[in-house]
């Protein structure tokens, strides 16, 4: 994001803050005033401008049952909120990460990795009062009001360098709101509301404070385990305990009626959940990246940080000095595809010339980007000098579509990237090892136990390997130890 659109926003949000009246900035939840930089109706806008950036950039996971249970849910949940006339979306994103978030003005999204590590309806239910909680209260504008009076801008960064994040297709305004941090008090107050309205739907929301628990031992986990749920969150142990007391609480508010869990309704459901990464869109192995379903390859420098999208696969050094990756081009010729890129990043031409990348048609583009006079000036307001920047792109003509590579570096450093650069583009080539072709995800299996025992005896009776034991136990919200009766449900994993 450039710091050009960053004062747009804070002008625009300046200017309505003097058109706000007091009505506004009271808060639907405590009916006290807050201050914020923002109407009712700007939220909504902002909401609504934000969900195409956040789900071209994740995708949504392709299972209509699974995405009309949480707009099922969600629905009956924004009736019981304190907002129940804002127009609420509720999506299951393609994530392998353990995350929950929300963007102001109603709109909520779960990955298909926080869906694996739920064990019941009612955890489900929790963590979705919890998001509906942050948009209820309106913690998102207040936090962004926040950052623009800080004059700090929307933070997004993936893996490269802020340098070169506004070249990347991520450097949205709708990723920035995601990184938004809400402070401890949001959360705690994000968590009496999902024991609310979870309980005010009918479910128990003690059971929202066990997944808590499994949120804590997550965080020591494999890295496309570590929820970012966690990262500002209040202590698990701390919220679990807080929690159990107000869901005991709303429920005898509620007295007389009956608090569902559904666990085996909920398991049954996500039978077949794809759980971790994805293979079929896109995978690093021995620093190639291969697309099954696109059917190419390419090698990844040694070293350099990866990051897959729907929309973009991404390269960068540790340093975050450079920055190459790959995403469709617009246009329908390889020229058209060059001139879009040049005007899509506000490049100049230093050259072009056709050429052939293993028998493909492509084409070679190197441009350059010197920064201009406001540029410098915002530059050195943040204390950093702007550099002029170099950059080369291929585009690549293959089974229908032009591919386009683009590495970008300072121009003073263009020349040690630039083999790098050209060794991955150069390289580019039809995947035919049937291996990487066939390669399939896991998936989240639900099994009936034949016999009692402990969870470590059932995970033996299924062949899961040793080594992925307590990530199993993780997975089924128990430990190795806990007792399995016979008939009982768990999840396993398999093909």
């Amino acid at each position: 994001m450039t710091n050009q659109f960053n004062f747009k926003i804070l002008g625009l949000l300046l200017m309505g803050l003097m058109l706000l009246t007091t009505d506004c900035a009271k808060n639907p939840v405590t009916g006290r005033r807050d201050f914020v930089l923002m109407s009712e109706k700007q939220e909504i806008a902002l909401g609504k401008q934000s969900d195409p950036s956040i789900v071209a950039s994740f995708g949504l996971y392709q299972n209509d049952q699974i995405q009309k249970f949480i707009q099922e849910k969600g629905k009956a949940m924004a009736a019981v909120s304190h907002r129940p006339n804002l127009d609420y979306h509720f999506k299951v994103l393609d994530s392998p990460v353990v995350n929950a978030f929300a963007l102001p003005g109603g709109y909520v999204y779960f990955t298909r990795g926080i869906l694996a590590h739920f064990n019941n309806e009612a955890q489900f239910a929790g963590v979705l009062g919890h998001e509906t909680g942050h948009v209820t209260a309106r913690h998102g504008v207040k936090q962004q009001s926040k950052q623009v009076l800080g004059q700090l801008g929307l933070m997004v960064g993936i893996i490269a360098s802020k340098d070169f994040r506004k070249y990347a297709d991520v450097a949205s305004q709708g990723l920035g709101l995601l990184f938004l941090k809400f402070s401890r008090n949001d959360e705690t107050q994000a968590d009496k509301l999902g024991v609310e309205y979870s309980t005010k739907i009918g479910y128990d929301a003690r059971e929202m404070a066990d997944f808590f628990q499994t949120l804590g031992r997550l965080g020591g986990g494999a890295a496309n385990r570590i929820p970012t749920f966690l990262s500002t969150h209040p202590d698990p142990a701390d919220r679990y305990n807080k929690t159990k007391r107000l869901a005991r609480e709303w429920q005898q508010k509620v007295s007389g009626k009956k608090f569902k869990v559904n666990r085996n309704q909920y398991l049954h459901m996500i039978d077949g959940l794809v759980y971790g990464e994805d293979p079929r869109q896109g995978f690093v192995e021995n620093n190639n990246f291969y697309h099954p379903e696109l059917k190419f390859w390419f090698p990844v420098p040694q070293g350099w940080q990866t990051q897959n999208s729907p929309q973009s696969f991404q390269m960068a050094p540790k340093d975050g000095k450079a920055l190459m990756m790959l995403t469709l081009a617009q246009g329908k010729t390889l020229s058209e595809a060059a001139s879009e890129t040049l005007k899509q990043f506000g490049m100049t031409q230093v050259s072009r010339k056709n050429t052939k990348v293993n028998g493909f048609p492509a084409m070679e583009l190197i441009a350059e980007k010197v920064p201009t006079a406001e540029e410098q000036q915002q530059a050195q307001q943040a204390g950093q000098k702007a550099k002029a920047v170099s950059s080369i792109s291929y585009f690549i003509q293959y089974n229908g579509m032009i591919y386009n590579i683009t590495g970008l570096t300072y121009k003073e450093t263009f020349s040690r990237y630039k083999s790098q650069f050209l060794n991955t583009m150069t390289r580019f080539d039809k995947l035919t090892d049937q291996d990487k072709l066939n390669r399939q995800p896991e998936r989240i299996k639900i099994v009936t136990l034949t016999k009692s025992g402990t969870l470590k005896d059932a995970l033996r009776q299924f062949k899961v390997p040793s080594k992925r034991f307590e990530e199993f136990a993780i997975l089924n919200g128990m430990e190795l130890t806990s007792p399995v009766s016979k008939g009982m449900l768990i999840k396993v994993i398999g093909e």
